[in-house]
């Protein structure tokens, strides 16, 4: 429950953008603003944990991301390994589980090594979720789930009619969690950019024009207070909501 014992969706889906705006307007490096950003990460994971939600989902770092100046790319990297080295314990003391989506193939092998070391502490642990979607894609996700399905078909053990909604949302990286109920944008802009574009379908989204670094427990709760204000109909209508309601 918030301050105003208003309750809470259980999974929220963040897309933390403004660190390097954040920077700018205080006439610092980029990476000052990723490194603000952590900080804030550390007071949103707390205050979900406090509040009782179930999964956080963060995008740290899209497949796009490697597009970024390579002494950017790389500051990020070791901002990650270092994040992950100083709250994997943190988190497992606190019954916090972390989870890593995305292709980590791609990260050095160290990091790979972290990624699963911090996952294994905490895999048993009953509290919050952290889903932290690291070198991610929504298109990626969609195309790594539609690719094992054809490789069922190819060796016969599924046939094309058999592939469902439900079967490509198990192949997905998030299979093991809810769909998000609340997305939520920082830093001003308003699309999803590439992130959980199967498991958006029903979530409603909040945008913001405060930078990611500024966002703090307060404003969390103004955009969870925004989304019991609304009616999610999944396809039906308002007098069929109440009449479930009723019945």
């Amino acid at each position: 429950m918030t301050a105003d014992n208003t309750p809470v969706p259980q999974h929220i889906a963040i897309i933390m953008d403004g660190n390097g705006r954040w920077a700018k307007q205080r006439y610092q490096p980029r990476f000052m603003g990723h490194r603000a950003g952590v900080k804030t990460v550390e007071e949103i994971v707390k205050h979900c944990a406090e509040l009782g939600v179930s999964v956080l989902s963060l995008f740290a770092f899209s497949s796009e991301n490697w597009k970024r100046p390579s002494k950017e790319v790389s500051l990020l990297m070791e901002l990650f390994a270092l994040s992950l080295k100083q709250q994997s314990k943190r988190l497992h003391k606190n019954n916090i589980r972390l989870l890593i989506i995305g292709d980590v193939s791609k990260f050095p092998a160290s990091l790979q090594k972290q990624i699963t070391q911090a996952e294994q502490l905490t895999e048993k642990n009953t509290g919050l979720t952290i889903n932290i979607a690291a070198n991610y894609g929504g298109h990626w996700d969609i195309a790594h789930s539609v690719r094992a399905l054809a490789e069922k078909v190819k060796s016969g053990e599924l046939e094309p009619d058999d592939i469902t909604e439900e079967s490509i949302s198990e192949g997905l990286s998030t299979s093991s969690l809810p769909e998000p109920d609340l997305f939520i944008r920082t830093g001003g802009e308003q699309r999803v950019s590439n992130f959980m574009l199967w498991q958006l379908a029903y979530t409603e989204f909040y945008f913001t024009d405060t930078l990611w670094p500024d966002f703090d427990s307060d404003k969390l709760d103004q955009a969870i207070s925004s989304f019991f204000q609304r009616e999610r109909r999944f396809g039906k209508t308002s007098e069929q909501i109440k009449e479930d309601e009723n019945a």
